[in-house]
């Protein structure tokens, strides 16, 4: 009988410690999936923040292209005034 007690306690205890190494382990995922949804979420601030600043470059040089097109055409309409002119 008291064999069977220390076999029962040695059991008892080695499954409480493989139980405790389960623990830790699961506990360093948990926090490492903690970081790592923390970087996600920089990730995508950062991705973000790039759309952003490209749009606005991008709308930017939108407007820059039509101003200078409207120019290229006030130029173009009064070059071929002054042709017109000049042929009277």
């Amino acid at each position: 009988m008291d064999n069977i007690n220390i076999i029962a306690t040695l059991f008892g205890t080695l499954i409480t410690l493989l139980l405790s190494i389960v623990a830790y382990f699961i506990k360093q995922l948990h926090t490492d999936f903690k970081s790592m949804e923390k970087d996600l979420v920089e990730v995508k601030t950062m991705a973000l923040i790039i759309k952003t600043e490209f749009k606005s470059g991008n709308d930017l040089l939108n407007q820059k292209v039509e101003f200078l097109e409207k120019r290229v055409s006030k130029i173009e309409l009064t070059l071929f005034k002054n042709q017109d002119y000049e042929k009277q």
